[in-house]
């Protein structure tokens, strides 16, 4: 069965999803660290995208990074902590060893601190 990659972003302020947050897709290449932008998403009400980032063979081993706008959503929401915010756009870079396993990288955030896992 191919794997996919998906995710969901709570905001941990309000105790809900975060609707709105855009999340930009890149695959890394490692010899130089170039970043080639595979997607850019938007989580609806639930916090979650529409559907998988990456799925059947467009998952492939390798490095893959997710950049969450999180700066621009709590601004949106009326939470933002100043003008230059002390999170904005925050990356996390993970490998996918088995393009065949599903990898799911929830995010939970409020304006000054976020958590990651590899969740199911």
């Amino acid at each position: 069965m191919p794997g996919r990659l998906t995710t969901h972003v709570l905001d941990m302020v309000h105790g809900r999803p975060a609707t709105g947050v855009a999340i930009e897709l890149f695959r890394i290449e490692p010899e130089n660290d170039l970043r080639e932008r595979l997607i850019v998403v938007r989580t609806n009400a639930e916090g979650r995208t529409d559907g998988p980032l990456l799925a059947g063979d467009a998952l492939r081993a390798g490095l893959y990074e997710l950049v969450f706008s999180l700066g621009d959503y709590f601004a949106a929401v009326g939470r933002a902590n100043a003008a230059i915010p002390f999170l904005d756009k925050v990356p996390v870079r993970f490998g996918v060893s088995d393009p065949d396993a599903n990898y799911h990288i929830p995010l939970l955030a409020s304006p000054w601190a976020y958590s990651t896992y590899r969740g199911s």
